[in-house]
């Protein structure tokens, strides 16, 4: 490519050649652009994720709430607050990204066409006006800086200082220091930028927010651990040995701090004015039960710290009552016992020990254990449980019973591969099982498929006996295109062992990728 008068062979060479180096320019681009894409699509995706997770953490800060208003409800009432502007501030942001994309060529799936995004015409045209800022701009730029005055302001001290620096810097706009000077924030992250550049960074805006939210609900917690550290965190609780005592018995039991610590000793311990035996992390007590009615365990543990006595409080009762004469009877696992398994049953009655007292009903056996039974009901919609026991020193017996409501088994959940709404590809699908399942139900139960229908969208329905696919099943399939949902239905299922109809499964799908 040298100067100087060439061949005409040697001019198409060197034409050649710039051609083949355009070529590996325009290739290095799209490169770049899809890798854009890709990254845009991850902080989306992680996005939703955060969303998710922040979701979670404020619905244990609600239920905190909801337990503890004193404590957390003050906490929650400024969260709610925050968690508004972020979702504002968010969806502020997603309209930008709706505007700038609305024009921009769809792929088949209607994913973005990310090696079309090339151009930024359309943000330099919304966000400036020549050198500086346009009107749209401007409001851009104010929505960063006042995020996080809200946000400080709403906070207040629940937000600590370092964490509050964090958040504004986040969010800053500051001119940015380059070679050729401080260039503004907003020319030095848009202007004459890619389209899906300057979208990913929007969507790395939205993280960021998703970041700030939980953050913040983070923070609302730190305070509570840093104060548990502290000896005024501890509660001493009363543990009576039984919960209710007979006239004449010796009431005994112990008293445990909340945060039980092996090499924790109180400096002394106080119960109902006399002081017991301090012993790591608790203190046992001995007195009489007294007559009938409601009773007060009162006094203090008292621990040296900081050269100080730090005194937390003990206060618990019990009930003293009369000789029962009712028995306790409780389902182990529900309000209801099922029908055609076996419900496992606890009878006890306060007092009297498991071997003095039987219990009885049809489909009822023991498990051989003391008080502990299984309870199969047959027909009908309740079920009597029959007690009777024998009081302790030459008491007598007593009788009582319990009605429980008996229930079917619930309607079990068809599955394709295991889920309700599988994707993936035909040849997956083809080999697939058919399988239903009783979500959250407490008994094992073994359930085989015996039929099920499939439709492929434009193919004839398909009955199938069995829970694989059949050939005919395979043939439709085949025809079915990308983004077709495969939906199979009227699944016929038998339960092992349990001479009971399954009410109607319900359908699942398969989205053909």
């Amino acid at each position: 490519m040298a100067g100087g008068k060439l061949t005409p062979r040697q001019k198409m060479v060197n034409l050649m050649y710039l051609v083949f180096v355009a070529m590996l320019a325009m290739n290095m681009s799209k490169e770049v652009l899809s890798a854009f894409g890709i990254l845009n699509d991850k902080i989306t995706e992680s996005n939703g994720i955060a969303e998710a997770r922040n979701q979670s953490a404020f619905d244990q800060l609600a239920q905190k709430a909801q337990d503890q208003p004193k404590q957390y409800g003050d906490k929650k009432a400024k969260v709610d607050k925050i968690r508004l502007l972020c979702k504002d501030f968010y969806s502020y942001i997603e309209g930008l990204k709706t505007q700038f994309t609305k024009d921009v060529e769809r792929k088949e799936d209607g994913s973005l066409n990310f090696e079309a995004m090339d151009k930024g015409d359309k943000i330099d045209e919304y966000w400036f006006s020549g050198d500086r800022p346009s009107a749209k701009g401007t409001e851009f730029l104010n929505k960063l800086s006042s995020f996080t005055a809200q946000i400080k302001a709403t906070g207040g001290s629940s937000i600590v200082e370092a964490e509050m620096k964090k958040i504004e810097k986040r969010f800053a706009t500051n001119k940015v220091k380059t070679e050729d000077g401080n260039v503004p924030w907003l020319d030095y992250n848009y202007k004459g930028f890619p389209l899906i550049a300057s979208i990913t960074k929007l969507s790395q805006i939205q993280a960021d927010i998703k970041t700030t939210e939980s953050d913040i609900i983070s923070g609302m917690f730190q305070s509570d651990l840093v104060a548990a550290a502290s000896l005024t965190a501890y509660q001493p609780i009363v543990v009576p040995d039984k919960t209710a005592f007979f006239q004449g018995e010796t009431v005994t039991g112990k008293i445990i701090l909340g945060k039980f610590d092996p090499n924790l000793v109180a400096k002394s311990v106080i119960v109902n004015g006399q002081a017991v035996k301090a012993e790591a992390g608790q203190a046992k007590f001995s007195f009489g039960a007294g007559s009938v009615g409601e009773k007060e365990i009162t006094g203090s543990f008292n621990f040296d710290e900081n050269g100080k006595v730090v005194s937390l409080p003990i206060k618990g009762n019990y009930v003293v009552v009369p000789k029962p004469n009712q028995a306790i009877v409780s389902a182990d696992k529900m309000n209801v016992v099922y029908r055609g398994v076996d419900n496992p049953i606890s009878v006890s009655v306060p007092g009297i020990p498991s071997s003095d007292v039987k219990a009885s009903a049809p489909g009822m056996r023991s498990t051989g254990k003391p008080g502990q039974y299984v309870l199969n009901p047959g027909q009908g919609k309740d079920v009597t449980i029959n007690v009777s026991a024998t009081l302790p020193n030459g008491g007598g017996t007593f009788s009582s019973k319990q009605t429980f409501r008996i229930k079917g088994i619930p309607a079990p959940t068809g599955k394709i591969r295991g889920e309700v709404s599988a994707k993936g590809a035909k040849s997956n699908l083809e080999v697939c099982t058919v399988s239903a399942t009783l979500e959250d139900f407490d008994f094992p139960v073994t359930i085989n498929v015996t039929q099920f229908n499939v439709k492929v969208p434009g193919q004839p329905t398909v009955v199938v006996q069995g829970s694989r696919m059949n050939g005919q099943a395979i043939s439709a399939i085949k025809k079915a295109g990308r983004g077709d949902v495969v939906t199979i239905s009227e699944i016929k299922v038998k339960y092992v062992g349990i001479n009971q109809p399954a009410k109607n499964v319900s359908p699942c799908t398969f989205e053909v990728q």
